[in-house]
């Protein structure tokens, strides 16, 4: 074998050695903002822990839902009750968040997650609300009462 093979195939293993180092230089350069997720990556414990700690809940104005029609989403239109506690909760068919006021709990606002619709809903106030969630893998019921003047979610009858 003569001299020109070996060569080319030391030139050509060279240049791909530093090809590949200069890729992984420049993404360790770049860092975690080119492909990472923004803010890291959560285990199972921290996304455990951040949805059982009720974080503060801020509503938009939108406008409150026609007789018959079924919204995708809706806001009240009006400040928390005096001395109302506010509480947001989470289904695999959506979001919704209610408070509890002198006339009882009511939903301040629903969201369907992406591939659900709103089937049913009862804003109240009222002793129970209810909001239901309907998608590609069922329905989801959320409803709510109040107690000690705070919303939690009852069971399904």
């Amino acid at each position: 074998m003569g001299r020109r093979p070996l060569l080319a195939a030391a030139g050509w293993l060279a240049t791909t050695v530093a090809a590949t180092l200069v890729g992984l230089a420049a993404v360790q350069l770049v860092g975690a903002g080119i492909t990472g997720t923004p803010g890291g990556v959560r285990d199972e414990r921290e996304v455990a822990r951040a949805l059982a700690s009720p974080a503060p809940v801020t509503t938009t104005p939108g406008p409150e839902p026609t007789a018959g029609a079924t919204p995708t989403a809706t806001a009240a239109s009006h400040p928390p009750a005096p001395g109302g506690v506010r509480r947001g909760f989470v289904t695999g068919g959506g979001t919704a968040v209610a408070e509890c006021g002198p006339a009882g709990v009511r939903l301040v606002s629903w969201s369907p997650a992406q591939g659900y619709r709103v089937k049913d809903y009862d804003q109240g106030p009222d002793d129970h609300v209810e909001v239901r969630f309907v998608g590609p893998e069922g329905e989801h019921e959320l409803r709510l009462r109040c107690r000690g003047g705070e919303p939690v979610a009852t069971p399904h009858d």
